[in-house]
């Protein structure tokens, strides 16, 4: 009989469209970028292909990957290993805060606001939106963008990375605190009109039945002495943070003070953070006999590995 592990592994396989670009930065983010951020092609392609993602594939994916300065190449004789740029490390870097992150951010009380100047365009405001949207910010009244804890520093960053940085002195970066007046909107009531928060909901709770039985198995001692497939666990790793991760990209990443009471993200990262330490140990020990370098030199996870996910 066919464990939960490999019945999801399969529901994988079986899917009409495979995202490959999306799925090698969470093999990056996760597995690579403790690992010094570099990997030969030729291993890369073999780590995918139980998953059935076939080398055409990749090598679009990496091609699409370093033209958007997310990798780039070092040739080594006929190899070549792909490694992240430091456009790619700062990316990774700051949405591994956020993935291997314990809790929800505590907030200053503070707001972050971005003001829209009377001269944007409805097209130079409609693309501010979309970037933005994609950083956490809410829409404020169609006047300005809204978060309580963003580093506007970075909101900016992103912005130039995607083409946009014309478009920032039409900002005005700003942080203010809602006075307690009588009558007036609640930071609740912001949180409410500004983002949408009951489809993500229903994608974290779905997340959370999809890996809760996942991590019983896991945590089964009859399992564990079963199953020593250290390939097993690191593609159960992979799908999980990969999962996680797109999860993530859809949330703005709201301070715990503003969310719903029971919020379901704070049960998916329990899920996530418990079963990810389930899978760490025999897929680092796979990874350390299979993830090598284009000259042949095995490598090794760095210390910030292990904190993941670790209670402060």
């Amino acid at each position: 009989m066919a464990s939960q592990t490999d019945k999801r592994i399969q529901r994988f396989i079986q899917k009409e469209r495979v995202q490959a670009g999306s799925l090698i930065i969470s093999l990056f983010g996760d597995a690579v970028y403790p690992r010094g951020g570099s990997v030969w092609l030729g291993c890369l392609i073999r780590l995918l292909e139980p998953l059935q993602v076939n080398e055409r594939l990749i090598r679009t994916a990496i091609f699409r990957l370093v033209k958007d300065d997310w990798l780039q190449t070092e040739t080594q004789g006929r190899r070549t290993n792909y490694l992240l740029s430091a456009s790619g490390v700062s990316r990774i870097a700051a949405a591994s805060q956020h993935i291997y992150a314990s809790r929800s951010p505590v907030w200053d009380g503070q707001w972050r606001l971005l003001m829209l100047s009377s001269e944007v365009t409805p097209k130079d405001k409609e693309r501010l939106k979309k970037a933005l949207r994609w950083q956490g910010f809410g829409t404020w009244q169609n006047q300005a963008f809204v978060h309580p804890s963003a580093d506007l520093n970075q909101a900016f960053e992103g912005l130039q990375r995607e083409g946009l940085g014309p478009l920032q002195k039409c900002l005005w970066p700003i942080k203010a605190k809602g006075l307690p007046l009588q009558g007036r909107l609640s930071d609740s009531d912001v949180v409410a009109q500004s983002w949408g928060l009951d489809e993500l909901a229903m994608h974290y709770q779905q997340f959370v039945k999809t890996y809760q039985p996942l991590l019983d198995e896991w945590r089964h001692p009859l399992f564990l002495k079963d199953n020593l497939q250290k390939e097993t666990s690191f593609l159960l790793r992979l799908l999980l943070i990969h999962d996680y991760r797109r999860l993530l990209l859809r949330d703005p990443l709201l301070p715990a003070d503003l969310l719903p009471s029971k919020w379901p993200g704070d049960a998916a990262r329990d899920t996530c953070r418990a079963l990810y330490e389930c899978l760490l140990e025999p897929s680092e020990k796979f990874l350390d006999e299979e993830i090598q370098l284009a000259d042949g030199r095995a490598t090794k996870s760095l210390k910030f590995l292990r904190q993941r996910f670790q209670k402060c």
